[in-house]
């Protein structure tokens, strides 16, 4: 059983449908409790990196999220969910992130135009347990202004005036910049490589 975590992201919807499109028992949980009773756990996102922090923290998640996540259990964050991975954020400098991986969220350069929204090819960097099965350098849709670092986690880059991680995987713990729910079959495969694990 995968358990979306239901912080009021504005994507919980899209990604119930992909879990459903895929065949995927899924619960949804806001609390504690069911984040320890999680098996696998995705973190989705859309909106602000203080906003989500700040939620999680009020719902009493975060030390939940940590443990479950130090504990092995398979966790996926998308989009805002992968930047909460890292320790803070541009976009919010006063808001601590989940500190898993070193560094800050940044937002894009002022010559770039932001969102960068639309489809971006991946650089894959390593063999990665997500991309399995795709096509070499597949195009996903991305819709974000600040990006995460290239650290020795990156499965996979994009270039969008700066080079950055696209996907970030070390040992259980996986994340996403793009939106595997708005990627098509592409992006269900991604999502079924998680689950599957």
């Amino acid at each position: 059983m995968t358990t979306i975590v239901d912080y009021g992201a504005g994507n919980l919807r899209s990604v119930e449908n992909t879990l459903a499109a895929i065949g995927a028992p899924y619960s949804l949980t806001n609390s504690a409790e069911g984040i320890r009773a999680a098996a696998k756990i995705i973190l989705p996102g859309v909106g602000h990196f203080g906003q989500m922090m700040r939620t999680l923290d009020r719902l009493d998640l975060r030390r939940a999220l940590t443990e479950r996540i130090r504990q092995g259990v398979p966790f996926l964050g998308i989009c805002l969910g992968l930047q909460g991975l890292f320790e803070a954020s541009a976009e919010a400098p006063e808001v601590s992130g989940l500190g898993l991986f070193r560094g800050r969220i940044e937002r894009f350069p002022a010559s770039a135009r932001t969102p960068h929204m639309g489809w971006n090819e991946l650089l894959p960097t390593v063999e990665s347990r997500l991309l399995r099965g795709l096509r070499p350098h597949p195009y996903v849709y991305f819709a974000h202004s600040y990006y995460a670092p290239v650290v020795e986690a990156t499965a996979a880059t994009c270039s969008y005036e700066v080079r950055y991680t696209a996907v970030l995987e070390q040992d259980n713990i996986f994340g996403v910049q793009f939106h595997p729910e708005k990627s098509g079959p592409l992006g269900l495969r991604i999502v079924q490589n998680f689950v599957e694990l």
